[in-house]
């Protein structure tokens, strides 16, 4: 009879311990904050970051072939968000892939924005690449066929430069139109977003998105950050690599001299309106940059605008 009144002395201490009156110091009740993990700092960012701006250069050399033209290709630093919030910002009209990408769960998205296609057909066929403010409402079969290539181009470059981590294989699950048909996780699950602005000229950028779960990130956030880590030794070899991409970028001005006339002083001071000064067209010109020749070519037309054939291309100099 003792015994069975004795029992419940165990199951009376634990409650004492764990209740707000409790006088002794001995609890080993933890506290844990709900959602504490979800707010925790991705560990992996600095390495993706690092992994943007190389996908950046790389997806450069991708596109120019496809769009015929000299581009640009920003990269944004990482931002992490709640997914409603991105897909908020997304326009009624875009272009959306959903692509598994193992070893990582939960596959990642891939947006791409529509008038950043129409900018790159117009250029393709020889246009200035100038779209206008015209909202895109639906491709045409030409952009289609273009925007299959560019999204090619851009899982291609993800793959090599995921390739440094983990070996990575995207396959397409679904191509959408409107976020209203993504599904990618919760409202409330938190993504991050890397970023990357497309310029073609003086124009409007063009942006792609590609949209990684951060519950996808935490599983191989070890790996990244010690890729992270391993950024900082980079060696000669990729420093030049990544110095000649820089360079790529640098704008100069060219300039064509198609005759130099010699006048006196006394012909150049009574210069006026509707004199005809004569001058001998040679049959090639030359292509200045910074003062310097560095090709010979003719002058023709291309697209109903004065151009420029390059015919020989002058032997290299250092610069003294």
């Amino acid at each position: 009879m003792s015994d069975v009144a004795d029992a419940p002395d165990v199951e009376s201490d634990v409650v004492t311990e764990a209740g707000p009156g409790a006088g002794g110091g001995h609890s080993s009740v933890e506290v844990f904050s709900f959602g504490e993990e979800a707010t925790r700092a991705v560990a992996a960012i600095p390495a993706l970051e690092r992994m943007n701006e190389r996908a950046a250069r790389l997806l450069r050399q991708r596109i120019e072939p496809i769009s015929r033209r000299k581009l640009r290709i920003h990269a944004e630093p990482i931002s992490v968000d709640e997914f409603e919030n991105w897909k908020s910002e997304q326009p009624e009209f875009t272009s959306i892939g959903l692509y598994r990408f193992p070893p990582l769960k939960g596959g990642i998205v891939i947006s791409i924005e529509p008038e950043l296609v129409v900018r790159l057909v117009d250029a393709y066929y020889g246009g200035s690449g100038i779209h206008g403010e015209r909202v895109v409402k639906e491709f045409a079969p030409t952009e289609e066929r273009l925007l299959t290539r560019l999204s090619e181009a851009l899982v291609e470059t993800l793959t090599e430069v995921w390739s440094e981590v983990l070996p990575i294989k995207a396959q397409l699950t679904s191509r959408e139109t409107s976020t209203a048909y993504l599904g990618l996780g919760g409202a409330d699950d938190r993504v991050a977003v890397a970023r990357l602005y497309v310029i073609l000229g003086n124009e409007k950028p063009g942006r792609i998105d590609v949209v990684y779960p951060v519950a996808s990130l935490r599983a191989v956030e070890s790996q990244l950050a010690a890729k992270s880590n391993d950024d900082g030794g980079a060696n000669a070899g990729e420093w030049k690599q990544r110095l000649r991409s820089a360079l790529d970028d640098v704008r100069l001005q060219a300039r064509c001299v198609l005759a130099r006339p010699t006048l006196s002083i006394s012909e150049l001071l009574s210069l006026k309106p509707g004199d005809v000064i004569p001058i001998t067209k040679p049959a090639m010109v030359p292509l200045l940059v910074a003062g310097r020749q560095i090709a010979l070519g003719t002058i023709g037309e291309q697209d109903g605008r004065a151009a420029l054939k390059v015919e020989k291309i002058e032997p290299r100099r250092l610069i003294p």
